[in-house]
């Protein structure tokens, strides 16, 4: 307790160097704490919207589909099996057709995948209900990414053309009923959604599907041949894997920051020992062991997390909750990278999160103030007081 009041003076008595080093920190320690935040929002905003929009439950492929291989398209199909109709009317399940296209909005060309979901579906977030009402033309519902880069409004009409089972071109006009706001691109870019018959009736597929959605609160624990299970392990692996990247990336920023006041509180420490040596001397004439004196000097320049942390607090405090209400926009084009990002990610602070952060800031900063402190050892009391060092 004797070395923290004496540290905490000495640090006191130091002046502008003291707050320089203790700004900087604080400055760094909120920097850390809201970017993984926000990368941790992202996570948690994302994992949501493709739990909500995509992927449900689980979906259940059949056995050659491949969602990044389109030349598989044309083999994933099977007829639905009995046990997988049976669910389907218990609204436990929602069965998806998933085939090419070649839409020609405008006199243009755009390659695009044509889906077929149950208009009256529960398990995803898609505005199905709108493939219900009737239509002079097929009905189709797409996303905001989508109606932009084909340029459909709703209302829209447009012609697409698909090949049929055996491989027959055939084309038809479709209207643009809804245009859906959505932050998963599976679900919006390049796709068309369309009522499950209506696709089944034109591709000559009927009763079959490519894939089956689970509802969030369903497990499926049954076995069909020629059907495999995918789980959220599987489906959110690969954003998961991008959230840790954006991390460690995000990581050598704050490491070089760390590094450099890491940097100026050793060359503080050692400046310190250098211009204190009298100071020293004294402390070891007056009865302090050499063990003791190095304590003091590794608290001091611990201290300085210690103030750093109080002093962040008081604009980090304010800063952090504004953020977490207001949320981070995101910049013009983010939405067209293929990732699900929201228009603004919201922070997501936990205790473990701000915890970790302060004690990555206290235990660097004591173990770089102990460094240069372990010279005392090697001093003698004598030659201190005169200003020598041995």
């Amino acid at each position: 307790m004797t070395s923290i009041k004496l540290a905490l003076r000495n640090l006191i008595g130091a002046g502008l160097r003291t707050w320089l080093s203790v700004f900087i920190l604080a400055l760094i320690l909120i920097l850390i704490i809201w970017q993984y935040a926000i990368i941790d929002g992202w996570d948690r905003m994302a994992m949501r919207d493709m739990i909500a929009w995509e992927i449900g439950g689980g979906q259940i492929w059949t056995e050659n589909y491949d969602p990044f291989d389109p030349f598989t398209l044309e083999e994933s199909h099977r007829v639905l099996p009995q046990s997988f109709t049976d669910e389907i009317e218990k609204g436990n399940m929602a069965s998806i057709l998933v085939t090419q296209a070649s839409i020609y909005p405008e006199g243009r060309i755009m390659s695009i995948l044509l889906k077929g979901i149950d208009p009256s579906q529960q398990v995803s977030k898609l505005p199905t209900e709108e493939l219900m009402e009737e239509y002079d033309e097929i009905p189709v519902i797409i996303g905001t990414g989508m109606a932009r880069d084909a340029k459909l409004n709703t209302g829209d009409y447009f012609t697409v053309r698909w090949r049929d089972v055996d491989g027959t071109f055939d084309a038809r006009e479709l209207v643009v009923v809804d245009v859906f706001r959505c932050d998963v691109p599976a679900v919006d870019n390049g796709q068309i959604w369309i009522s499950l018959e209506n696709l089944q009736e034109m591709t000559q597929m009927p009763g079959e599907a490519t894939l089956i959605v689970l509802d969030q609160g369903y497990t499926w624990t049954g076995e069909e041949n020629g059907w495999i299970l995918r789980d959220h392990d599987y489906l959110l692996q690969d954003m998961r894997d991008i959230i840790r990247m954006k991390k460690i990336g995000g990581s050598v920023f704050y490491v070089i920051l760390m590094l450099l006041a890491m940097l100026a509180i050793f060359d503080t420490q050692v400046l310190s020992i250098f211009r204190r040596q009298k100071e020293i001397g004294t402390y070891m004439a007056m009865g302090m062991t050499r063990g003791q004196v190095v304590r003091l000097f590794t608290v001091e320049g611990a201290m300085h997390s210690v103030l750093a942390v109080i002093l962040g607090a008081i604009p980090g405090i304010p800063f952090l909750y504004y953020m977490a209400k207001v949320g981070y926009a995101m910049p013009a084009g983010s939405d067209s990278m293929g990732l699900p990002i929201a228009e603004k990610i919201y922070p997501a602070y936990s205790f473990g999160l701000i915890l970790s952060v302060m004690l990555l800031v206290i235990i660097t900063t004591t173990i770089v103030s102990f460094l240069p402190s372990r010279k005392i050892s090697k001093m003698n009391p004598t030659e201190a007081i005169k200003g020598k060092l041995l």
